[in-house]
């Protein structure tokens, strides 16, 4: 058969009265009730015409099984004939008919198949004559009509199975034609449908590249106008309909375009925070967390934003995707550029910090703080900040920079290995700046120490001095976290780093002497029960409680520090010097050991 598109040559006779092989194969044809009625054995007269009726039957069928079934039953037409088999070539093989017959179909079969397109002789038991006849076309074999009998045929009968075979084949050429024709036409309509899908999916891929130049080339326009933050976000709204905002990484608002902006904005928790940015970063494109549809602002890896829309209805589509990932790309370029400033601005800022920390001329200096924008003149403080969780590396120096501004405190900011140190004008917040940093670094666990006011450049690296020595008294206090001033240290002034260390090592041991040797020996804390007795202010309930001793454990334990000491603890003078020489050991002397 022409064409590869493989099916099943017989299924179109399966629903029509009678099948294939009406009967059994060779069936007197008037028991056909398809086609014309033909005598069993027509005379020799009229056989030709009844065979051209067959012909006209063959070639009016609707298909090749019905092309066959007819030649089966009306085989009788040419002589004295019976169909063995009939086979149909279907891409490249042959499909034996329905009802071929059964008790030779393997060894017909294979003689068949043997033939390879040839005609030839095909051995039935007992019918003396067999022949396995192809049927042909333009188009090469169609397929084999394998006819036997019981008697040798006569030379017309021959002619008419020829003739018979010859119209069969036409038949099944015209049909495998108009097969070929409706498959073509078929096909010509699949492939009119898919050129016209095709087409307006190109439409659709054109509108959406228009559209996402339109994007891209409006909020071009918007960064390039220099709106900043704010003429993005208010781009996002108007594109999208959605309240478009945009939070730093910690969760700080930094710009909201359109309703329903909630006032005060909640103050974020940074656990949650960083959950959320965790969970952002690992996906790729915007994530939807509860109402909100968020991307991330990252340009180098290191995350400068977030972007968000606010969609509590769930009405965001492909093309808000595309508006809020255009927004992201434009703020990325805005943020970048920010923050190359504010490093450059930083860079400026520390070198001119710690040239005034080491110690400058006034006249460079004052030259230098208007060229960054700091006004050196009038009093000004130093102030150190320590964290315990966080190293003092250019991010700490950039927190503490943030929570500095949010504070109002204008400042000079550069840092060393353990402490960032900032120079600022007025007094400072300091107070204000532990709770913003508390805020930030999410733990309470920092000290922040803060100079005397200093009035002249010069003098920056003494007053350096002094807010050191605040956070240190500080960090040896019994409260060890928060904020102290300088010159709020009273007593514990005269303890910094300046003082004659040999002097206060033999003030420590003329009053405390005998307690350290005492605790040497016995490994005891006598020295360290007085400290704290000083520090609670000689309450006896705080200080039994920081020791985690019991009241009568304590009362007992100052009774062997006077005896031990020899001094008493209600002389006032006697007290005073204790008391020093307790600070003096813990915070000048490193305390025990």
């Amino acid at each position: 058969m022409a064409g590869s598109r493989a099916y099943s040559p017989y299924h179109r006779c399966s629903d029509r009265k009678g099948s294939l092989l009406r009967g059994s194969v060779g069936r007197h044809p008037t028991a056909a009730r398809r086609g014309p009625r033909l005598p069993v054995r027509a005379p020799a007269d009229h056989a030709l015409h009844e065979l051209v009726a067959l012909s006209r039957a063959l070639f009016d069928a609707p298909d090749e099984g019905e092309i066959l079934r007819l030649a089966v039953d009306h085989i009788a037409a040419a002589g004295p004939y019976r169909a063995e088999a009939v086979y149909l070539k279907v891409g490249g093989g042959l499909v034996p008919g329905p009802r071929n017959r059964q008790p030779h179909a393997l060894a017909v079969g294979r003689r068949v198949r043997e033939l390879a397109g040839q005609d030839g002789n095909v051995t039935v038991p007992g019918r003396p004559w067999g022949r396995a006849l192809g049927l042909r076309g333009p188009g090469g074999l169609h397929g084999y009509l394998v006819v036997t009998s019981r008697s040798r045929p006569t030379s017309a009968e021959r002619s008419l199975l020829a003739l018979l075979i010859r119209h069969t084949g036409a038949a099944l050429s015209v049909a495998f034609a108009h097969r070929r024709q409706r498959e073509d036409a078929l096909e010509l309509r699949r492939l009119r449908e898919e050129r016209t899908a095709l087409q307006g999916q190109l439409i659709s891929v054109v509108a959406e590249l228009g559209y996402e130049r339109a994007v891209h080339t409006l909020m071009a326009g918007v960064a390039a106008s220099g709106g900043g933050e704010e003429a993005v976000t208010r781009a996002l709204h108007g594109l999208t309909g959605l309240p478009a905002l945009l939070e730093d990484r910690f969760g700080r608002l930094r710009s909201w375009t359109g309703p329903d902006r909630p006032v005060p904005y909640p103050e974020p928790d940074p656990v949650r925070q960083n959950e959320m940015l965790h969970a952002v970063a690992t996906e790729t494109g915007p994530v939807r967390i509860r109402d909100r549809l968020i991307t991330l602002i990252r340009p180098h890896g290191e995350i400068l934003g977030v972007l968000a829309l606010v969609d509590a209805r769930d009405e965001a589509d492909e093309h808000t995707v595309l508006v809020l990932g255009y927004a992201a790309a434009s703020l990325a370029l805005e943020l970048t550029h920010l923050r190359n400033l504010a490093e450059v601005e930083l860079r400026l800022h520390r070198e001119l910090a710690d040239d005034l920390l080491a110690g400058t001329d006034e006249a460079s200096a004052y030259a230098r703080s208007e060229a960054v924008g700091h006004d050196l003149h009038g009093s000004h403080y130093v102030v150190v900040v320590q964290w315990s969780n966080r190293t003092a590396d250019d991010s700490f120096a950039q927190t503490v920079s943030r929570a500095a501004v949010a504070v109002g405190m204008r400042s000079l900011l550069t840092r060393r290995s353990d402490h960032v140190v900032l120079i600022t004008g007025d007094r400072p917040h300091a107070r204000a700046l532990y709770e913003a940093l508390t805020r930030e670094t999410g733990t309470r666990s920092g000290t922040i120490g803060v100079s005397a006011p200093c009035d002249a450049v010069d003098d920056i690296p003494h007053h350096y001095q002094e807010a050191q020595r605040a956070l240190d008294v500080r960090r040896h206090s019994h409260e060890r976290y928060g904020a102290t001033f300088f010159d709020e240290l009273g007593l514990y002034r005269i303890l910094g780093p300046g003082n004659d260390h040999r002097e206060l090592e033999t003030f420590v041991h003329e009053w405390l002497g005998q307690l350290i040797d005492y605790d040497s020996r016995h490994h005891a804390a006598m020295v360290e029960t007085l400290s704290r007795y000083f520090d609670c202010g000689g309450n006896y309930d705080e200080t039994a409680d920081s020791l985690a001793i019991h009241r009568s454990t304590l009362r007992y334990r100052l009774q062997r520090i006077r005896d031990i000491s020899g001094h008493d603890l209600a002389n006032v003078e006697d007290r005073l010097n204790l008391q020093v020489a307790t600070r003096v050991w813990k915070i000048v002397l490193g305390g025990p050991g």
